[in-house]
C-alpha cells in the first residue's frame, strides 16, 4: 500500500509536466508517429505514457542498447557501464533482462516495472574535494553550467579535469578551448591543502588518486549486480558507454577482475540510440496468490490466455500489424510461502519448483526443498518491433589540430608515451597496445598499459586484458595515513559491510530479517574496534563492539574455523531477540587474528513468557526468553547447530519458533562468511600490513 502510495504521488508530480512536454512535440509535428521510452527498457504510445514511467527512462535506453551491442560482438551477456557527467548506472544482462516491479530510488518507493539498474553519483563532473582528512568525490556535481574547471566558466575541480590533466583527453577534441591553467590552479590549490596537513602530494599524485577512489565507487556499484546477486563479474564483458565511461572502463574492469570491455560505435550517445532499438510493449499481470498445489493447469492457462489477449489488444490498438507481434513471454513471481520478496521465472506449472529452487540457490545460496511454493503474480509481456535502427551516423568528428601520433599520459605513477589515434583509422583486426588514447566524436577512449584495442566485425571496439593487471605496492601506515588511500580503504570496508547486508537479507528466512531488515552488518578489526559498517539498524553498532570485544575476552579458545552466537545482554548485547554471530578470521599461515566480521539481527522470537519474546511483566531473563552464552556454533570448521537447537528448547519458556531461529542464526554466518572472504580477497590484493594499518586509520 505505502509503495502504490508514493508511485501516485511520484505520477501527480511529474504527470503534468510530461503531458506538457508530449503535447508540444505533437503540435510540432502532428503527422509524425510519437512513441516513449519506459523506464523498463520498451516503447509505448504517449495515451499510455505516465509520469511514473519516465523515472528510469534514459538509463533504460542505454541498457537496452549495451545488449544490442554484446549481441553484434557475439556476447551472451554483458554489464552495462553508463558514466556521464553526474552519476554512473550500471546493470546486468544475461540474454534477457533483469527487471524489478517495485524499487526504492532516490528515497521514494515505486511500485512499475523497472529495468534492474544501480545507481552512483560518480561522472565526469563530480566535484573533487577534501575534508580534512581524505579525499572525496562527489555526490555533487559541477553540472554542465559552469561544468569542470577546463571548461573555464568557474568551475570547481571535477573527474573530467583530471583526465585531462593527467593527458588522458585529447583538448582538440573539443569544440572549444579547454582551460588548462584554471584545472593547474585548482590542483595547485588543493596541493596546498594537503600540506596544510602534512600531506605532500604532487599534482599527478594528487589527480590521479581521484581518479582511483571514482573508479573504486563505480567498481562497488557493479559488484552491487553482479556479485551481490549471486553473478560473477569476471564472467561478462564490460559495455562502456556514456561520455566517460570508455575514459575510465580499462581500470574500472581491473578492480573487478574484468578481462573484456566492449566500446560501442556510438558510445556517447548509446542511451538515444537504445530508445530507437528497443521494442514497443505491454507488460499486463495479475495477482494469483494461491500455492502452487493448489492451481489446475487449465485455470492458469485461462488466466495466462487472457493476459496475452489483453496485451495483444493493446498493441494492435496503437496501430501495430499482427505481422510485428512477437511471441508473448509468460512469467510467474514465486516465493516460498511465508515469505514476501518473489523470484520472476519464465515456467510452467510443472518445471517451476525446479527452476524456482536453481535460481533460489543461485541468488540467496539456500534452499527449502520441502517447503510449499506460492505464485504470488501471473505477467505477460508482449512486444513489437519496429523495424530498422533509426539511428544515422551524426556530423563527422571536428577536424585534430595534430596529425596522429602520440602524446605524454601519466599511468601507474609515471608520465608515459601513449599513442593518439583517431577510432575511424581503426582497422578490422589490427589491436592497439596501450597505453593509447582512441579520439571519436562522442567520446574518448582509453586504453590503459596492459590492455589492447582492437575492432570487431559488428564495428563496436573490443578493449582486452593480455598482460596481469599491476600490482599494488605496500603502503606505509606509519604515522599520518595517505588521504587517498584512506579513502579508498573506507570504500572498501563500507562496501564489504554492505555486501554482508545483501548477503544476509537474500538468505534470512524470517519476516523481520529479510523484509523488516532489522539487522546490522560490521567490520571490526582484531581488538574490537569498528572499522565498517553500512547503513542499517544505528542502534545496534555501538554495543556490537563490545559484544565483539567481550567475545574475545570470555571464550579464551578461539581458533581458525570457530563461530560465536550470543544474545547475552551482559556482554555487549541490548534484548534477547538481538542474536549477534561474531566471526573471527585468522592468518592461514600463522593463525594470528586479524579482525572481525559480525552481524546482529533481531529475532521475532526467542522464546519468553510471551510471544515474541518481548513480555512487558518479566521479573527475570529467563521469562524474557532463551540466553544464549556466547556459544560456538561452528567450531573449527565442524557446525554445532544440532546443540544449539537443544539450547533454544531448553528452559521454562523455550523458543517458539527453533527452525527459524536456526535458519536465520545460519544466515548470519553465511552474511559473515562473505565479507571475511572479500577482506581476505582484499589483503591477497593489497597485502596485509596495508589492510590492517588502514582498519586502524579508519578508526
Amino acid at each position: 500500500m505505502v509503495s502504490r502510495g508514493d508511485t501516485s504521488l511520484v505520477d501527480a508530480y511529474l504527470g503534468p509536466v510530461i503531458r506538457g512536454y508530449v503535447d508540444s512535440i505533437a503540435e510540432a509535428a502532428p503527422s509524425a508517429s510519437l512513441l516513449l521510452l519506459t523506464s523498463a527498457g520498451g516503447l509505448c504510445s504517449p495515451r499510455l505514457f505516465r509520469g511514473k514511467d519516465a523515472v528510469l527512462s534514459g538509463p533504460a535506453g542505454g541498457v537496452v542498447g549495451s545488449a544490442h551491442v554484446a549481441r553484434e560482438a557475439g556476447c551472451a551477456c554483458a554489464i552495462a557501464f553508463d558514466m556521464g557527467g553526474t552519476s554512473t548506472d550500471v546493470s546486468r544482462w544475461d540474454g534477457g533482462f533483469e527487471m524489478e516491479y517495485e524499487a526504492v530510488k532516490a528515497g521514494v518507493r515505486i511500485a512499475t516495472p523497472l529495468l534492474a539498474i544501480e545507481t552512483v553519483a560518480a561522472g565526469g563532473g563530480s566535484i573533487c574535494g577534501f575534508d580534512g582528512e581524505k579525499l572525496t568525490v562527489g555526490p555533487r556535481s559541477a553540472g554542465s553550467v559552469p561544468g569542470p574547471a577546463c571548461y573555464g566558466a568557474g568551475g570547481e575541480l571535477a573527474i573530467t579535469d583530471l583526465n585531462f590533466f593527467l593527458g588522458r583527453i585529447p583538448p582538440d577534441r573539443f569544440p572549444f578551448p579547454l582551460d588548462g591553467d584554471a584545472v593547474n590552479r585548482r590542483l595547485d590549490a588543493m596541493a596546498s591543502s594537503l600540506r596544510g596537513r602534512g600531506y605532500e602530494k604532487s599534482l599527478e599524485e594528487i589527480a590521479a588518486g581521484y581518479l582511483d577512489i571514482a573508479n573504486q565507487r563505480m567498481a562497488a556499484a557493479i559488484r552491487r549486480i553482479s556479485l551481490a546477486r549471486g553473478y560473477d563479474a569476471r564472467e561478462y564483458p564490460l559495455v562502456a558507454f556514456g561520455g566517460a565511461g570508455a575514459q575510465h572502463a580499462c581500470a574500472v574492469a581491473d578492480e573487478l577482475g574484468i578481462v573484456k570491455v566492449l566500446v560501442p560505435a556510438l558510445a556517447g550517445v548509446l542511451s538515444a540510440r537504445g530508445a530507437s532499438q528497443a521494442d514497443v510493449t505491454r507488460i499486463v499481470e495479475r495477482p494469483v496468490l494461491e500455492l502452487v498445489e493448489n492451481i489446475s493447469p487449465p485455470r492458469l492457462e485461462e488466466l495466462m490466455s487472457d493476459l496475452e489477449e489483453q496485451a495483444r489488444s493493446e498493441l494492435l490498438l496503437d496501430g501495430l500489424g499482427e505481422d510485428l507481434l512477437a511471441a508473448p513471454r509468460r512469467a510467474f513471481d514465486l516465493r516460498y510461502s511465508g515469505q514476501d520478496s518473489t523470484i520472476e521465472l519464465e515456467a510452467t506449472l510443472d518445471n517451476c519448483r525446479e527452476a524456482f529452487e536453481k535460481a533460489h540457490e543461485r541468488r540467496y545460496g539456500f534452499t527449502h526443498p520441502g517447503r510449499e511454493l506460492e505464485l504470488v503474480t501471473a505477467r505477460v509481456t508482449c512486444s513489437a518491433g519496429i523495424g530498422e535502427d533509426w539511428v544515422e551516423e551524426g556530423p563527422a568528428p571536428p577536424a585534430a589540430t595534430e596529425a596522429p601520433g602520440s602524446r605524454q599520459a601519466f599511468f601507474a605513477g609515471a608520465w608515459v608515451d601513449a599513442a593518439v589515434l583517431d577510432e575511424a583509422s581503426l582497422d578490422q583486426g589490427a589491436p592497439v597496445a596501450g597505453p593509447a588514447i582512441i579520439a571519436s566524436a562522442y567520446h574518448t577512449i582509453v586504453v590503459a598499459p596492459g590492455w589492447t584495442a582492437a575492432r570487431h566485425p559488428s564495428g563496436h571496439l573490443v578493449l582486452e586484458r593480455r598482460d596481469k593487471p599491476r600490482t599494488f605496492s605496500a603502503c606505509d601506515v606509519e604515522g599520518e595515513p595517505d588521504p587517498v588511500q584512506l579513502e579508498i580503504f573506507h570504500l572498501h570496508f563500507a562496501s564489504i559491510a554492505e555486501e554482508m547486508g545483501v548477503a544476509l537479507e537474500n538468505s534470512a528466512v524470517s519476516t523481520n530479517v529479510r523484509e523488516r531488515l532489522d539487522f546490522s552488518c560490521a567490520v571490526f578489526d582484531s581488538g574490537g574496534g569498528l572499522v565498517a559498517n553500512a547503513p542499517h539498524i544505528p542502534v545496534h553498532l555501538g554495543a556490537m563492539g563490545e559484544c565483539v570485544r567481550q567475545v574475545s575476552r570470555r571464550v579464551s579458545d578461539l581458533a581458525p574455523g570457530d563461530v560465536i552466537v550470543t544474545n547475552d545482554p551482559f556482554l555487549g548485547g541490548s534484548h534477547l531477540p538481538d542474536v549477534t554471530v561474531v566471526t573471527p578470521v585468522f592468518d592461514a599461515e600463522t593463525a594470528e587474528l586479524l579482525f572481525y566480521t559480525a552481524s546482529r539481527a533481531h529475532h521475532a522470537e526467542i522464546g519468553g513468557r510471551r510471544p515474541g519474546s518481548m513480555s512487558p511483566d518479566s521479573k527475570n531473563l529467563a521469562e524474557e526468553g532463551v540466553l544464549l552464552r556466547s556459544f560456538k556454533v561452528i567450531e573449527a570448521g565442524v557446525p554445532r547447530f544440532d546443540e544449539l537447537e537443544k539450547i533454544l528448547l531448553s528452559g521454562p519458556w523455550p523458543s517458539r519458533c527453533p527452525r527459524e531461529n536456526l535458519a536465520d542464526i545460519e544466515a548470519q554466518v553465511a552474511a559473515n562468511r562473505a565479507g571475511a572472504r572479500r577482506l581476505e580477497e582484499l589483503i591477497a590484493a593489497r597485502g596485509r600490513a596495508t589492510v590492517l594499518g588502514y582498519m586502524g586509520h579508519i578508526q
